[in-house]
């Protein structure tokens, strides 16, 4: 991937990185994204669940969504991911920071219109963040699916940014007695908690989580 003017970072351009490498893994190990839009002269940011499917990212709402219906028009769009790693302490509060990898796409989104591919995309993505469940759960209805908006994402204006490893202190505070490292940081996943409703008596779930890239 190119770097263009929208894509180039400017502050700690060393952090930078442009290779579809490591976009997809940061992309693969995510789980929520953050759509910037803009509807008629107000911009919006909303969290969704996305999934990458080979060189693009896909997004899924309903057709009563306004940020999809405003991604199905084709209207510009920014989406970041981004995976905290762990909280940096150094020896002064203006150095504090946070382990990170991000990613940034700008782009134009595309609708989805045939049906076969729709549910292909759909089914792809309920694996992606619930590996097992399409075969497992009821396949959406032919209303479900005309209730329902899919839009791609192309990642060809992209760029990932990280920040990795200890605190960066000034050369004068290295003998304060302030204790200074890294908290790491990572998402786990807890026991499954049944529906209370449950009919019948199905087996246990047997998720594979978090999914593997």
């Amino acid at each position: 991937m190119i770097p263009t003017s929208r894509s180039t970072v400017r502050r700690l351009p060393e952090r930078a990185r442009y290779d579809r490498a490591t976009v997809d893994a940061i992309l693969d190990e995510g789980l929520v994204c953050h759509v910037g839009f803009v509807d008629d002269g107000q911009p919006f940011v909303i969290p969704a669940a996305y999934a990458r499917q080979g060189d693009r990212l896909v997004i899924h709402g309903s057709a009563a969504s306004r940020m999809v219906k405003r991604l199905a028009a084709g209207e510009p769009a920014c989406v970041t991911v981004t995976l905290l790693d762990g909280l940096v302490l150094a020896r002064s509060a203006f150095h504090h920071s946070v382990n990170y990898r991000s990613v940034v796409i700008f782009g134009r989104t595309r609708a989805v219109a045939d049906p076969d591919r729709k549910r292909e995309l759909l089914r792809a993505f309920t694996e992606r963040l619930y590996p097992g469940r399409w075969s497992a759960a009821r396949p959406p209805s032919e209303q479900e699916l005309k209730a329902t908006l899919v839009v791609e994402l192309p990642l060809r204006e992209v760029v990932a940014k990280l920040r990795t490893g200890g605190p960066i202190d000034d050369a004068e505070d290295m003998a304060l007695p302030v204790w200074a490292g890294v908290v790491p940081l990572r998402l786990v996943a807890g026991a499954p908690e049944p529906a209370p409703d449950l009919a019948g008596d199905p087996p246990s779930a047997a998720l594979a989580w978090p999914p593997e890239a």
